[in-house]
């Protein structure tokens, strides 16, 4: 077997999941919109960097969704610097807490908590995001580009959460349609593939978003 046998699922729908991915910039917010909207959940992201350089993420979740603005929890920290949490909040001289966080009341269910670039990223000098979610304890959805690399990269990053005992509902794969490496990563990774998202326009839309969230299965009906 070339990874460790993945944790079991809950028996039943957990209150919510994890978004996160095999790298930054591999999909994670427009994954989030999407199942936002489909789910018609509550968006959460505890640790917002780059703000010196862009709106965040948030801001654009409830533009992509068009949901109302209950639907959207605001970051718990919110860093300028475009870099991990723990070297933003360094220079801004802010205090991250990141074993104190708590999963947030969810005024819609399910709650879908995205993290901040990919497992390893420091949020501490001793805590990584794959501790945050340990600490969560909600299952994950890992976000992966479809192409090439993505058999190394989702290989590695399903092991480090499997080796933590982390259940994984699933990946999601984003780009162009390869499905011989999705059919790979499900038999070796021992994890389905729970949907494709094709490439986006360069600026999508709430329209695109609710395209592609009418694809995806029932929230209930994936446990």
């Amino acid at each position: 077997m070339l990874l460790q046998p993945p944790p079991a699922l809950p028996r039943t729908a957990p209150r919510g999941i994890f978004i996160t991915g095999t790298d930054t910039g591999i999909g994670k917010t427009l994954t989030s919109a999407i199942l936002t909207k489909a789910w018609q959940g509550t968006y959460w992201k505890p640790f917002q960097t780059g703000l010196a350089e862009e709106a965040g993420d948030t801001p654009t979740i409830q533009h992509l969704t068009g949901l109302p603005a209950e639907h959207i929890l605001p970051p718990t920290y919110a860093l300028q610097a475009p870099l991990s949490p723990a070297a933003a909040s360094v220079l801004e001289g802010v205090t991250l807490e990141p074993e104190q966080l708590t999963l947030p009341e969810a005024p819609h269910s399910p709650l879908i908590v995205e993290g901040a670039g990919g497992l390893m990223v420091p949020l501490t000098d001793d805590m990584l995001m794959i501790d945050l979610i340990a600490q969560l304890g909600l299952p994950v959805i890992l976000v992966t580009r479809s192409g090439l690399g993505t058999l190394n990269h989702t290989l590695l990053s399903l092991e480090a959460l499997y080796q933590r005992r982390i259940p994984v509902l699933g990946f999601i794969t984003n780009g162009p349609k390869m499905p011989e490496n999705s059919r790979t990563l499900e038999r070796l990774g021992q994890c389905r593939a729970l949907h494709h998202i094709p490439a986006p326009p360069s600026a999508p839309e709430t329209k695109d978003i609710s395209r592609i969230a009418a694809q995806i299965p029932p929230w209930k009906s994936l446990w």
